[in-house]
């Protein structure tokens, strides 16, 4: 059966533009303000600007010019020479990356067994489940389009319980935890 084909309003149209220059970083970094911005860029790219959200649970908060896209999120993330998030996987999603600007290496698995740079224009398209981390190696800001697909809940992310044990380390169980209530830890390996 043939989509009923018809011409948005103005106003409707308006709702499906997002423009770089109106972007705002993630909303999450509300919610824990009083987490030292250095813990933050363990977990999450030092910006991530959402595009599209929708409209559920996710950990990359609820700000975003476009809401709803058939169970697709997306944003943008800024990462500085060196830096990049640490392990994690999504359980029910497939995580596409493009790198618009920079060098970024991908590592794949825990311990890491796979290690991959792409350059501008290069996609990475990882499946559910699997256990991965990037990091700006060049040597200029690295920017980043995150697409988001498979079913619309946002909130499968989980991390190996050694980036817990980094992070209660460098910055105290206060903050590895409060994380971990954002996205949970796997249980340590037996």
């Amino acid at each position: 059966m043939a989509t009923e084909i018809y011409t948005p309003t103005a106003e409707e149209l308006d709702k499906r533009i997002g423009r770089f220059k109106d972007l705002k970083p993630m909303s999450t970094t509300d919610d824990l303000s009083w987490v030292p911005q250095k813990a933050w860029e363990v977990f999450f790219a030092q910006t991530i600007s959402a595009v599209i959200l929708e409209d559920t649970k996710s950990p990359f908060g609820n700000e975003a010019p476009i809401k709803g896209a058939n169970g697709c999120t997306m944003f943008i993330s800024e990462m500085p020479p060196g830096q990049g998030p640490c392990l994690h996987d999504h359980n029910n999603t497939f995580e596409t990356f493009m790198v618009l600007q920079g060098t970024i290496e991908y590592r794949v698995g825990d311990p890491i067994a796979h290690k991959r740079t792409l350059n501008k224009w290069d996609v990475f398209s990882c499946p559910p489940g699997v256990y991965r981390e990037f990091n700006n190696v060049g040597e200029d800001t690295a920017f980043q389009l995150t697409v988001l697909t498979g079913p619309i809940e946002r909130d499968d992310v989980t991390m190996p319980h050694s980036v817990w044990e980094r992070v209660s380390k460098e910055f105290g169980n206060e903050v590895a935890d409060a994380f971990g209530a954002l996205m949970p830890f796997d249980p340590p390996k037996t």
